[in-house]
Parts: C-alpha cells; sequence; structure tokens
C-alpha cells in the first residue's frame, strides 16, 4: 500500500500517525535482512527469529527518536548488531562468523568442486576463530554492500581509519591463510 514511500517518510507518517500500515511497510522491507543480520551472528534460527522480533519492537517503540541524520537502513543495522552482540554477551559465548555462498560458480569437473568445497571449508575456519568485532567492517562492506562512507558515518570514523581497518582484516586474513595449511 505505501510500498512507493521512501523510509523517511515512512517514519514520519508513522510517528505522527501511529497507523501500523506504515511500519508494516517498513517491516516487510527490511524484515528478511536483519533476519540474516542476526542468523549470521547467531548460527541459530530460532534465536535469529526471536532477536528478529525484539529488534523490530525496540525499533517500533523507539521510530520517534530516529534523528534522520543516516539512513533508516544504518540506523536498523545499527540497532540489528548491537542488539544481536549484546544478547550473545550476555549468554556468555563466543560468536563465529559464517560464510554465506551465495554465489553461483560455473564448475565442470568434479575435481573443481571437491577443490572449492576444501577451499571454502578453510576459509570458513580462518574466519571462525576471529571474532565479530573485529570482521565487522568486512562483513558491512563484502556482504552487506555497505560503502566506507556509510559504514565510517555508522562509527563516527574517518574514511580512512574504515580502509584502513578493511585492509588490516584482509591482510590478517590472507596471513592466517598462508600459515594454516588446507
Amino acid at each position: 500500500m505505501y510500498e512507493q514511500l521512501r523510509d523517511e517518510e515512512l517514519i514520519r507518517q508513522y510517528v505522527t500517525t501511529r497507523e501500523n500500515d506504515y511500519f508494516e511497510t517498513l517491516y516487510h522491507r527490511y524484515v528478511s535482512k536483519v533476519y540474516k543480520r542476526c542468523f549470521s551472528l547467531t548460527k541459530d534460527n530460532a534465536k535469529a527469529q526471536d532477536f528478529t522480533h525484539d529488534i523490530f519492537l525496540r525499533v517500533m517503540a523507539n521510530l520517534g527518536n530516529f534523528k534522520y541524520r543516516s539512513a533508516f537502513s544504518t540506523w536498523l543495522y545499527s540497532i540489528s548488531y548491537n542488539y544481536c552482540m549484546d544478547q550473545l554477551r550476555l549468554a556468555n559465548r563466543t560468536p563465529t562468523v559464517s560464510i554465506q555462498d551465495d554465489i553461483a560458480y560455473p564448475l565442470t569437473d568434479a575435481d573443481d568442486t571437491d577443490l572449492m568445497d576444501h577451499q571454502l571449508q578453510h576459509l570458513s575456519r580462518i574466519l571462525a576463530t576471529i571474532s565479530p568485532d573485529e570482521i565487522v567492517f568486512l562483513r558491512l562492506k563484502y556482504e552487506d554492500g555497505m560503502d566506507i562512507k556509510e559504514i565510517a558515518r555508522q562509527f563516527n570514523l574517518k574514511d580512512s581509519a574504515v580502509k584502513m581497518r578493511l585492509k588490516r582484516m584482509r591482510d590478517k586474513i590472507r596471513r592466517l591463510c598462508a600459515e594454516q595449511p588446507y
């Protein structure tokens, strides 16, 4: 019904009228992204669903506090990430990082498939040893497709600081890959 409206307009209308249709449009626009973020941090379908539900309840209650200084998606991501990390810390768990292989690779040889599976498992093991706090910039850049400026704005950093953190994480992953044999 309100799909053509921009996020900011939906927020203004919801805050002004409290009509659920406006919030539902935002919810449907972002629920799968928030769920994917929660699942990538928890590795648990039930927790990811619960966290997603809790996050949207918080967003609904605090939508009037949105300041329009950044994109709504950035604000929502920040809430999602912080909520998940807080819950994981409360549970005294050591979170791991998932690898999502959403890319379809054209393979013709079974040996190529085995090699790729082996390489992905190797990379997955390496990434699982890195804390989400360390790898968050890589995930935002390469999984979520955020640009440097948006990441910098979210963490109140300069663009150069984000670029340096990305470089350091890529270098660390390369080093770990070289140090740990298949």
